[in-house]
């Protein structure tokens, strides 16, 4: 076991459970060596893992892909290690890389796991790690961030709230220099291959190959809406009619309004103009050892 001086931030709220148990689990497997904050609010993680660079060998998320992507921005681009307890709704990024989602596990897997070098990417200047994404999945998490609970329940039931409600739109992509006009319910920036819970929308996707997967998902009937849902759980969304997936590096995708984009899950409204690019090799971070790492 190498020993590396580490840093927990765990996140209290994150996917609505509990995290009152995980200090003395951290104890139990670092021997009381390793050091633990709370955040308090919104972007207390990021300051946080900002200011560890210099002082810790990996600072540790414990919270959901929200929680991830405050820690990873600050950690970009440096030699700190990315460590994840996986305690989100969906946990996406952590899934992909097979993090265990058992909380104790993956204390454990933190001592034991290897380092991967991964990809990370940009949506107007602002990093993600995992999934981007503008049109239904972005205002549904436009509409989730404002709800009371949280959890995968409470996703799906936003989800069939809204979907009769929501209409396609019509966007110009631009994908390494070369246009497409479509008109779609939803474009997803993949880094990874799902949005979190094991549905995936580009089972071919890779954190570490240089490109992400702009995922076009067509205006479809709502009565394959739930077709379309069990593609993704069997890793055959790739497949569909309805399903266009183009890998490049450098996007540009325009619309005729200002609305809501999604980073790692995370809601904000933008322009109509959002430029995408993808940081090759940029993140060091402890994966599972079911991942298959190709650096």
């Amino acid at each position: 076991m190498l020993k590396r001086k580490t840093l927990f931030i765990i996140n209290p709220i994150s996917g609505g459970k509990k995290k009152d148990g995980v200090p003395e689990l951290v104890d139990a497997h670092f021997k009381g060596d390793a050091t633990i904050v709370f955040t308090t609010g919104v972007s207390h993680a990021n300051r946080i893992a900002a200011e560890a660079i210099n002082n810790y060998d990996m600072v540790v998320a414990v919270g959901g892909d929200g929680t991830v992507n405050e820690i990873a921005s600050s950690l970009v681009g440096s030699k700190t290690i990315l460590g994840v307890v996986p305690c989100g709704s969906g946990n996406g990024l952590s899934r992909f890389l097979q993090i265990p989602m058992n909380i104790e596990d993956a204390i454990k897997n933190l001592n034991v796991g290897d380092v991967a070098v991964i990809d990370s990417a940009q949506a107007n200047g602002k990093p993600f790690f995992n999934m981007a994404g503008m049109g239904f999945d972005a205002h549904i998490s436009e509409v989730f961030s404002h709800g009371k609970t949280r959890g995968f329940i409470t996703y799906i039931k936003s989800s069939l709230q809204e979907i009769f409600k929501y209409k396609p739109q019509s966007y110009h992509i631009e994908i390494d220099g070369k246009s497409y006009e479509r008109r779609a319910f939803m474009l997803s920036f993949a880094n990874s291959s799902q949005y979190g819970n094991n549905a995936h929308i580009s089972p071919q996707a890779s954190v570490q190959d240089g490109l992400l997967d702009v995922c076009i998902i067509k205006p479809f009937p709502f009565y394959r809406f739930i077709e379309l849902g069990i593609r993704m759980f069997n890793k055959t969304a790739n497949k569909s009619g309805f399903v266009e997936i183009i890998r490049g590096k450098h996007i540009i995708v325009k619309r005729k309004t200002d609305g809501p984009l999604h980073l790692d899950g995370e809601p904000e409204i933008t322009g109509t103009e959002v430029k995408i690019d993808i940081l090759p090799q940029s993140l060091n971070i402890l994966v599972g050892s079911g991942f298959n790492s190709i650096a």
